[in-house]
């Protein structure tokens, strides 16, 4: 009677520690962790930044579509654009194919129905001068149609006339950006500039208007289309005043396909086309299509970028837990010679890792989320990031926690108590 007691104690003590409930263990978990602040802050850190990182790029990228997007719709929703060149010449590096002539946008203009509006394009790269300052940008040829067709508006003075085209007269209106390079003091308006050594008296300033597929259209100068030909880019003996490229306005969006559809069949019978056509007709729509599969590898890209360190961030964890568990070889011992099963001590383990990891996820997160703010307050990029990637993000990092807290869980579940209690 003396020993039973005892005995049915020890065992008691065992039923307990084998039936130990999930908050014990997450408690006991937490209290180890706490044990070594530094270490586990330390071990934090690879998650903090690779999921800070992961945020802040892909806010960059989602900012950079968003960014593009914009320009595109500004554009309008019934703009088309008829751009010169088939598949073999961009094949061949031809960059700029004559194969649209300024006959070709008058016969858009006189011949298709459903188009409202026509505003041909010529576009160079020259030296514009004012005084001692010079800056070598681009200068585009166009019709008095362009500011409606293209959504530019005025800031100062006044945009080409018609008068203007037909008497090919040297005037010029200058981007905001230009004007303010090469004509900083005092009005622009009146002034001379040089362009190609001839002299262009400035009628206007364009509103600002920001990059367009990587150009900046408010460091540019804009000249009447004749006066283009005449004097800057020339006529080709063989196929006369070749444009860069067409925009066309529609009569409305419902008249887009109707009118896309028009001027293919008409540029085809102009150009006596039998096989590939050597021009293309692009809509709003189909330039956000290229520019979303563009900035969406971005994206994905500057994605993987940052799981990279999300990755280094779990071997880190891998690494700490397998010191961790050397170290508490005895503590493990002693608790499964109590009656601890190893999926207690697997548990422990995991709840650990998961611990480590979720909260640097969502201080990482924090971090990303700050940086996406500031990138959108202070750049003109509109960065932002959605609280599912947020939130993907955070689960992400716990995943790997779990996934890299696997090897050390099991190791300590694995110890043989016998071996692990000869260390006491």
């Amino acid at each position: 009677m003396t020993t039973a007691a005892p005995t049915r104690s020890v065992e008691s003590a065992a039923v307990v520690v084998a039936r130990l409930p999930l908050r014990e263990t997450v408690g006991m978990a937490l209290g180890a962790l706490g044990a070594n602040r530094l270490r586990s802050l330390l071990t934090m850190l690879g998650i903090v930044i690779g999921n800070a990182s992961v945020i802040t790029l892909v806010g960059v990228g989602q900012g950079a579509q968003n960014l593009a997007k914009d320009q595109l719709s500004s554009l309008g929703a019934n703009v088309l654009f008829v751009v010169p060149g088939n598949n073999d010449t961009r094949r061949r590096g031809i960059s700029n194919p004559k194969t649209l002539v300024l006959a070709d946008a008058d016969a858009i203009a006189e011949q298709v129905p459903s188009v409202a509006k026509v505003a041909p394009q010529i576009t160079t790269s020259q030296t514009v001068r004012a005084g001692n300052l010079s800056a070598t940008v681009t200068v585009t040829g166009i019709t008095p149609e362009f500011l409606s067709v293209r959504r530019f508006d005025m800031a100062q003075g006044r945009f080409f006339s018609d008068e203007d085209l037909k008497a090919a007269r040297t005037v010029t209106v200058l981007g905001p950006d230009l004007a303010e390079r090469l004509l900083p003091e005092g009005s622009p308006i009146g002034r001379s500039v040089r362009i190609k050594n001839q002299s262009f008296q400035v009628i206007g300033i364009m509103a600002s208007k920001g990059a367009f597929l990587g150009q900046n259209q408010d460091d540019a100068a804009y000249v009447p289309l004749s006066t283009m030909v005449n004097r800057l880019s020339g006529r080709d003996p063989t196929y006369g005043t070749s444009l860069s490229f067409i925009s066309v306005e529609a009569r409305d969006p419902a008249s887009i396909s109707a009118a896309r559809f028009q001027i293919t069949n008409l540029l085809r019978q102009r150009h006596r086309i039998l096989r590939e056509d050597d021009f293309a007709v692009r809509s709003q729509k189909d330039a956000l299509s290229i520019v979303g599969t563009i900035t969406g590898g971005l994206t994905l890209m500057l994605a993987a970028i940052g799981g990279i360190s999300l990755l280094v961030g779990g071997i880190g964890i891998m690494n700490i837990m397998l010191v961790s568990v050397s170290e508490r070889t005895q503590e493990i011992g002693l608790r499964k010679a109590v009656g601890a099963r190893s999926g207690d001590v697997l548990l422990q383990f995991l709840v650990e890792a998961l611990v480590v990891s979720s909260l640097g996820g969502l201080l990482g997160s924090g971090l990303g989320v700050g940086a996406v703010i500031a990138v959108a307050a202070f750049t003109p990029l509109p960065a932002s990031i959605g609280a599912v990637s947020v939130l993907g993000t955070v689960l992400l990092s716990g995943s790997i926690g779990l996934f890299f807290g696997v090897v050390p869980a099991r190791r300590a579940a694995q110890l043989d108590p016998i071996v692990a209690l000869r260390r006491l």
